[in-house]
């Protein structure tokens, strides 16, 4: 199983309640290829795992006969995931990584941020996705009356669409075309009686080393085959851009609550390295006026001078560490930014966004970041 260096990867599962998540951890951990995984839950009676399953169970613990374990999260996730990391490395147990289920209430930004601003949980931790479950048939009302449904439609890397045999044609259509309005970056399954290919689980972020155009593209929501969806195939994300242009989602009157109208998106691609101080100007004056309502950034960035790209990603105002790409070939230049935020107009991602495409030329305050001037030339939208 491919770790980043010793890193664990995490899967963050979520969804509506009542769209499946215990249906799709039961096949999960039944299939050979998911390897040995460590499912962290908030309480075993919530999930309902197949007692022909559990080999052997205590009142924290729950071993499986293919090898995997559950286990409660004991007064905070940090410290159960802590906890997992001194019994693996003393041998009582062993997984390849760690699944994380949420209640269907919950947000999941808090359980990301545990992940990246804990020292010790970030040393041996790294989240490789977000999976997020919508219940085709109960949806539309659950967008409607929950905005932590909305949060969580809106930091997914994958979306599984479950209960699509209960509805209608017309009516699974809307219900796509809503969820790609929170967030058109996801890439949408239609799950099959709770089952779905493991490699469309994992491997999710590009947030690790020796990653390809591919995968980031994949990650970014950029792939050719997101480009043109085709409506029966449950795949989508943004439309084709050309270089250094912008990308919104559609606003249109596929919005239907007034939860939706909260959430925005916007990408920019642009094909020439970025300067180091203008990305970091640009990065650090979003993140003081908007921190708190950017539910996840990420992207892939080209910088002066440097040899190879980076790719980075945050919540709000915690980041990863960026990961150099050192082994990137190809000519592309190209950086790829990705923001979705709440209460935020599509006007204002639009301008923050027009700052990468600056030169230092543009501005005569941009050799001197550091000193504030720079404020002074750029007419902030916030």
């Amino acid at each position: 199983m491919e770790l980043d260096g010793q890193r664990v990867p995490v899967t963050l599962l979520t969804g509506f309640l009542g769209a499946g998540k215990t249906t799709l951890l039961n096949h999960l951990i039944r299939d050979p290829q998911a390897g040995r995984i460590a499912v962290v839950m908030n309480e075993f009676g919530d999930v309902g795992l197949d007692h022909d399953l559990i080999e052997e169970a205590t009142e924290e613990t729950v071993l499986l006969q293919s090898g995997c374990l559950c286990c409660a999260i004991l007064g905070d996730l940090a410290k159960t995931l802590g906890g997992l990391i001194e019994n693996r490395s003393a041998g009582t147990i062993q997984f390849d990584r760690v699944v994380i289920e949420t209640s269907g209430i919950a947000d999941p930004g808090p359980i990301v941020h545990t992940l990246a601003s804990d020292f010790q949980i970030a040393q041996a931790f790294r989240l490789d996705g977000v999976v997020t479950l919508a219940d085709a048939a109960t949806g539309m009302k659950t967008l409607d009356q929950q905005f932590e449904a909305i949060h969580q439609v809106a930091m997914a890397d994958v979306l599984i669409l479950s209960k699509t045999d209960l509805v209608e044609p017309f009516d699974l259509s809307r219900f796509e075309n809503r969820l790609e309005g929170i967030n058109a970056s996801a890439r949408r399954i239609r799950a099959d009686h709770g089952r779905i290919p493991v490699g469309a689980l994992f491997g999710l972020s590009a947030m690790r080393e020796g990653v390809t155009t591919s995968d980031v593209d994949k990650w970014l929501g950029m792939t050719p085959e997101l480009a043109k969806p085709d409506p029966l195939a449950g795949l989508s994300g943004f439309a084709a851009t050309p270089a250094a242009s912008m990308t919104f989602n559609p606003s249109a009157p596929a919005r239907h609550a007034h939860h939706d109208h909260r959430i925005n998106s916007a990408s920019i691609e642009v094909t020439e390295p970025i300067p180091a101080n203008v990305f970091d100007f640009w990065l650090d004056t979003l993140i003081a006026l908007k921190g708190p309502n950017i539910l996840r950034m990420k992207g892939i960035l080209h910088v002066e001078g440097l040899q190879y790209p980076f790719v980075f990603h945050g919540v709000q105002h915690i980041f990863d560490a960026p990961v150099p790409l050192k082994n990137w070939s190809g000519a592309d230049t190209t950086s790829r930014v990705v923001i979705i935020a709440r209460d935020m107009p599509e006007a204002d991602l639009k301008a923050s966004l027009d700052m990468l495409l600056m030169r230092p030329a543009e501005s005569t305050a941009s050799k001197d970041l550091a000193s504030g001037m720079m404020v002074e030339t750029i007419d902030m939208p916030f």
